[in-house]
């Protein structure tokens, strides 16, 4: 597996042998943004960082217990944030350590972000239903509108592609492999406007 940084062995890193890491899923199914039960009287307690190196308990940490147990890991810091009550992560973050190809990308304050997980789809007649029926493109695991030519609404419904389909099988979309940085441009998420920059992906 190529990478631009150096990653542990896939032996230790690698949880399913399909090129997922083991990391990830635990990233994916953690709570953030609770306050730290380590620090309750501290100004900057919310947990919102993640470390990819170690199995810490909890998994999501603040700003105090990074500097006392994970100075030297990798750690996924600040850029964990929430949108629309959602999840969702920096792409500077995390396109050196996992293959996004295919993922849609968003632009939230200033930031090109991807979901961690799938969301529910705009239903209803406001502004956000209505835009969803008229995407022609839709996330091929959970059938979500998406804004651009991507095949994932979230890194969420990646990893079941990848784990349905298994490393460089199926689709081809690993989540653990040569990183291309993204797979295309960002789009305005909350505005809706579309930067649609990304190569074309065959759709279901």
């Amino acid at each position: 597996m190529m990478m631009r940084r150096v990653a542990p062995p896939a032996s230790e890193d690698d949880s399913s042998g399909s090129g997922v890491p083991g990391w990830l899923e635990a990233l994916l199914g953690t709570r953030f943004f609770l306050a730290c039960a380590a620090h309750p009287g501290s100004p900057r307690n919310e947990c919102n960082m993640f470390c990819i190196d170690c199995r810490a308990t909890p998994a999501a940490f603040c700003y105090y217990c990074r500097s006392h147990r994970h100075t030297s890991h990798r750690v996924i810091q600040k850029q964990i944030r929430r949108s629309s009550y959602h999840d969702v992560v920096r792409v500077t973050e995390v396109e050196d350590v996992l293959d996004i190809a295919g993922v849609q990308t968003y632009v939230i304050n200033s930031a090109r972000v991807l979901f961690l997980n799938e969301r529910p789809q705009p239903r209803g007649a406001g502004a956000a239903a209505g835009k969803a029926a008229a995407s022609p493109y839709n996330c091929e695991i959970c059938g979500r509108a998406l804004l651009d030519p991507f095949r994932f609404c979230s890194l969420g419904c990646k990893l079941v592609d990848t784990k349905t389909h298994g490393h460089g099988h199926g689709h081809g979309a690993t989540v653990v492999g040569n990183v291309d940085g993204g797979g295309g441009s960002g789009s305005e998420a909350e505005a809706g406007g579309s930067k649609n920059g990304a190569r074309p992906q065959g759709r279901r």
